[in-house]
This record gives structure tokens, sequence and C-alpha cells, in this order.
């Protein structure tokens, strides 16, 4: 199953979080050119540098199955970031 929401919260300056859900389908839609013209370097790619396309591919669609429920926080001075995929 594909990741569905990812969460962005933002520490502001006055400490407040502020808070960002991308809707990860929509944003898919939107970007599906690109999406389809990445994979056509990343199979290009695979030609080049003699990597199985099929095993990346396959890698690729084990990696986007693991994501939900994948969080993580960045903190460095007064700047904080969280990100969680559901």
């Amino acid at each position: 199953m594909i990741p569905q929401l990812v969460t962005v919260r933002r520490r502001r300056r006055d400490g407040r979080w502020s808070r960002l859900f991308v809707p990860v389908l929509p944003v898919l839609l939107v970007l599906s050119p690109l999406l389809l013209l990445a994979v056509l370097v990343a199979l290009v790619a695979c030609l080049v540098f003699r990597v199985s396309a099929v095993g990346a591919l396959r890698g690729t669609g084990q990696l986007l199955c693991a994501l939900p429920g994948t969080r993580f926080e960045i903190e460095h001075g007064r700047t904080a970031v969280s990100v969680s995929v559901r």
C-alpha cells in the first residue's frame, strides 16, 4: 500500500508549530509527467550501469510499501521539523 498522507510540522519562531498536510495521490497525479520522465532516466541509468531494471523497480516498490508509518524529526538550534507518513 502506498502512502496516503504526508504531514510536515515546522516550529515557528514564536515556538508554535505549523502543520502542512500533503495528500500523496493528487501530488502524484499532478507530477506524473515528471514521474514518467524520471522512470525513463532511471531505466537508461540501469542500462548504463548494468543493473537489473526489474530488480531496481522491485526495490523501489518495496521501499514505497514500507513508507507508511515512517516518522522522523530533525531539530537544530531553534529550527525543528517533523515529518510523518501515513
